[in-house]
């Protein structure tokens, strides 16, 4: 017992020394709350929330993986730059977006949505609410309108006038990653490893792609599982979606219990080893996940805590701003000429 707590000590110390030095390899995005207030617009555009909030009802109740869409666009935006809607932006001749980045090329959907709501904010208050906010205030919206969370969402973002579509390859986590990397890439933005498997919570209502699952059907699915009945006839009908070649944009839900809910389910799934993702079951899984699996069993038995902590991190996410500054884009695919 002795060795096994040894070589655990030395697992653990190993994945926290590799996270600091992924952080100081990198400077950490500042989190600037003193421009972000929640009275941004109450004298300068006072129907933002509401008008946002009227656009995404009608979006979800259209379909309801709208809400998935939206929530993932912030956090895409959020990881490159900071929040400042980077993601949005249109290859031009003079600037290249993010959206050919490798984990945003046909797996973020949405723009036509932010398009309609930015449309409706600029029939109200011309110039004035920044994509970025728009992000913000939808994502929440979207979460809250699939059974998830409210929480007050502090505004004031400004919209970059630039892109990286090198960060966006570097900095958004890949499905395929290991603990220790994941865990890295949520400290190099100031957030937690708490933060993180909060944040995860979100796949509770995300699809993903044969592309990004692959690897894991194929791979140690069946080892992490159950072996029970229930277990392999989930593996047998993922891979029957997503063979070992071809087949790349066919889509499973990553909760496959109540996938158009926001519940806590998806951490019930990861205890059973059934995530869908690498990246997922990793923090579970995984042998230095000592803190991540214990919010994970936390999580599936406490849906309140769980809620709490994702409000939580998703305020801390959106806090990360460009320290570039910016602009109000009035249309949210191109800077303003």
């Amino acid at each position: 017992m002795e060795g096994v707590s040894l070589s655990k000590s030395l697992f653990l110390e190993l994945a926290v020394m590799i996270c600091v030095l992924g952080v100081l390899g990198r400077s950490v995005m500042a989190q600037d709350k003193s421009k972000l207030t929640l009275d941004y617009y109450d004298k300068s555009c006072p129907n933002a929330q509401p008008i946002v909030r009227k656009e995404m009802d009608c979006a979800v109740r259209e379909n309801p993986r709208n809400a998935a869409a939206i929530l993932r666009l912030h956090f895409h935006d959020c990881f490159v730059q900071g929040c400042d809607g980077s993601v949005l932006l249109e290859d031009t001749a003079t600037l290249t977006g993010e959206k050919t980045a490798s984990q945003n090329v046909n797996s973020l959907i949405g723009f036509h949505l932010v398009d309609r709501i930015k449309t409706q904010l600029e029939g109200e208050c011309p110039g004035v609410v920044s994509c970025a906010d728009l992000l913000a205030i939808a994502a929440r919206d979207a979460v809250l309108l699939v059974g998830g969370p409210y929480w007050d969402v502090p505004v004031g973002r400004l919209d970059s006038k630039t892109a990286s579509l090198e960060l966006a390859n570097i900095d958004i986590p890949n499905p395929n990653q290991n603990l220790v990397a994941l865990i890295s890439k949520f400290i190099s933005k100031g957030l937690s490893p708490q933060d993180m498997v909060a944040l995860v919570g979100s796949h509770t209502i995300g699809m993903a792609r044969c592309l990004n699952f692959r690897d894991r059907i194929y791979g140690d699915f069946a080892a992490t599982s159950q072996p029970n009945l229930g277990s392999l006839a989930y593996l047998n009908k993922l891979q029957s979606i997503c063979p070992e070649s071809g087949h790349d944009s066919k889509i499973s839900p990553m909760d496959y219990v109540s996938p158009n809910v926001f519940d806590n389910v998806f951490f019930e799934s990861l205890l059973k080893g059934e995530g869908l993702l690498n990246s997922d079951q990793e923090m579970y899984s995984s042998l230095v996940g000592f803190e991540t699996a214990d919010l994970v069993k936390t999580y599936s038995m406490d849906p309140l805590i769980f809620f709490k902590h994702f409000s939580d991190a998703m305020v801390k996410m959106g806090n990360i701003t460009n320290p570039e500054g910016g602009e109000v884009r009035t249309n949210c695919r191109y800077v303003n000429t």
